[in-house]
């Protein structure tokens, strides 16, 4: 089991998330950093599905009475076990009784945390993934906060890593984005706009939208149908301020979308902090895909 004594600013238990049910309004949700994710799964041995923490900006003093084996990935939280500092990218032992504890995030916003076994809360819609804006999944629908204890998995001693992933080294100034359907309605000001200036990511940014500041881009076809759209998805309001569609984001939209964040970075739009800013350049299909490959 695991214990937490004191909790971060927003520790939610997540796996890959859930498919197959945006019919229903219900997005895939899951871990914004993916790949962090199953890289720490498999630093302990787990199957890269199974559900551990995702930890923003600062973390959580943990305990865990019967002991566990651990790993940590993504951004650097300075985590240290009684006392001593633990390295990110190992899997590391706690003794039973053990405590755990992170601090604040340097570069990068988002950790995971992954116990041999995984984290064994009920499976809803077939994911552990918390979904904030309904309440439910994960733990009681909602982050954790002190005297929660949550079950811990029985090991299934898979193929361990033996090497350490890459983490957040250098601040994210730039993703990569392909056209999207309302681009053409865009005036020629804001589309030159959009790719030459430098937008600042909004403190008021989540899981369902990272919102940036900038110079408005002006749309001039007026409202639109709504229609489906994913993660990464940049939608222009009415007030010109581009937001980019977060992992809990709905299903459908009615804003224009003047482009879309490739697979392969939605990792690093994970990793944005309030204040950082950021440019977006377009690449071709073939560009994008070769990359997510």
């Amino acid at each position: 089991m695991m214990v937490v004594f004191k909790p971060g600013l927003m520790d939610l238990v997540m796996d890959l998330g859930r498919s197959g049910f945006r019919a229903q309004g219900v997005p895939e949700g899951g871990a914004a950093d993916a790949p962090s994710l199953v890289a720490a799964n498999r630093l302990v041995g787990n199957p890269d599905d199974a559900a551990g923490l995702e930890l923003c900006m600062w973390g959580p003093e943990l305990s865990f009475p019967d002991g566990a084996f651990v790993a940590l990935t993504g951004a650097d939280m300075a985590a240290n076990l009684e006392g001593v500092g633990l390295q990110p990218g190992r899997k590391h032992e706690i003794r039973p009784g053990g405590i755990l504890k992170l601090g604040k995030t340097d570069l990068g916003i988002r950790t995971y945390l992954a116990v041999a076994g995984g984290i064994d809360v009920p499976r809803v819609l077939g994911s552990r993934s918390t979904f904030l804006p309904g309440g439910w999944g994960g733990w009681q629908g909602r982050a954790l906060k002190a005297g929660d204890i949550l079950p811990v998995g029985s090991s299934t001693a898979n193929q361990v890593w033996e090497c350490q992933p890459g983490f957040w080294k250098q601040p994210v100034s730039e993703l990569r984005v392909m056209p999207g359907p309302q681009l053409n309605g865009f005036t020629d000001a804001a589309l030159a706009s959009f790719l030459d200036q430098m937008f600042v990511v909004h403190k008021d940014s989540n899981r369902v939208g990272i919102r940036l500041a900038g110079i408005a881009l002006d749309y001039r076809r007026g409202e639109i149908a709504s229609q489906p759209v994913l993660p990464g998805v940049i939608q222009v309001p009415p007030s010109g301020q581009p937001i980019i569609l977060g992992w809990d984001g709905p299903v459908t939209g009615g804003y224009p979308v003047i482009a879309g964040v490739i697979s392969a970075d939605l990792p690093r739009l994970a990793q944005l902090a309030p204040g950082d800013s950021l440019r977006f350049r377009v690449v071709s299909h073939e560009e994008a895909l070769k990359d997510w490959q």
